[in-house]
């Protein structure tokens, strides 16, 4: 009995050391009007995420045939925000990694932050549940990549850009502060726990949805299409 329990228990712990997602979909939050939800032109980029890229029977899905997403993250108000409409089409919760803006807010929330970060890399990459398919994290954009960050810390990683080792590639070393309208697309082979291809997609829309900015990685969002909203 002794023996089978041991061999259970190795092959769990085996199974969870391979076990990671095929893919994992990565943006920025939505534009937002304060530090708890997003202005109009946010709200709108979210109901337009889940129409057209990451919604179920979207118009131009970033799942292929047949393909759904296993989970949906999010961390902080705005990303929950931002997925909610795109895991609602899909009838999937959104798994929140929540830090909520408090009275120290600059130091403290940076630090949980941090954790919270660390943790959702952590899962992402050794739960069974998402091995072999695609995972789709939605994060504030300084803990996806930014320069002072990955210099700062001295506890290791606190960017997905290091964290889910995309840093081997060509992908940015800091997420510009003006854009919010590009997906990274980070792929993953059996077995090979540094990705094997990467790429960034560039949020366009059309339809109702056509006047949402859709400017270029090193170009900031035209001022008089973002009024209401936080700069």
């Amino acid at each position: 009995m002794r023996l089978a329990l041991s061999l259970l228990i190795l092959v769990t712990s085996l199974t969870v050391a391979v076990a990671q997602p095929r893919r994992i979909i990565i943006l920025r939050h939505a534009e937002k009007a304060n530090n708890y939800a997003l202005c109009a032109l946010g709200q709108r980029r979210a109901e337009a995420l889940a129409k057209e890229y990451l919604g179920k029977d979207a118009a131009n899905s970033l799942f292929g045939p047949g393909e759904a997403p296993a989970a949906m993250l999010a961390i902080t108000l705005h990303p929950l925000e931002t997925i909610t409409p795109a895991a609602q089409s899909w009838g999937l919760p959104v798994i929140d990694y929540s830090v909520v803006p408090g009275k120290n807010e600059d130091d403290d929330k940076e630090a949980l932050i941090d954790a919270r970060t660390r943790e959702a890399a952590r899962d992402v990459m050794t739960d069974p549940r998402y091995d072999g398919k695609i995972v789709v994290m939605v994060w504030e954009h300084k803990h996806i990549a930014s320069k002072r960050l990955e210099k700062k810390s001295d506890d290791g990683p606190v960017t997905l850009r290091e964290l889910l080792r995309i840093d081997h590639l060509e992908a940015p070393k800091k997420w510009i502060d003006s854009n919010y309208d590009y997906f990274w697309i980070v792929d993953y082979a059996p077995g090979e726990k540094r990705p094997t291809g990467f790429r960034m997609v560039k949020q366009a829309f059309n339809g109702a949805y056509a006047d949402l900015p859709s400017n270029d990685w090193d170009t900031p969002e035209p001022v008089h299409e973002t009024q209401g909203c936080m700069r």
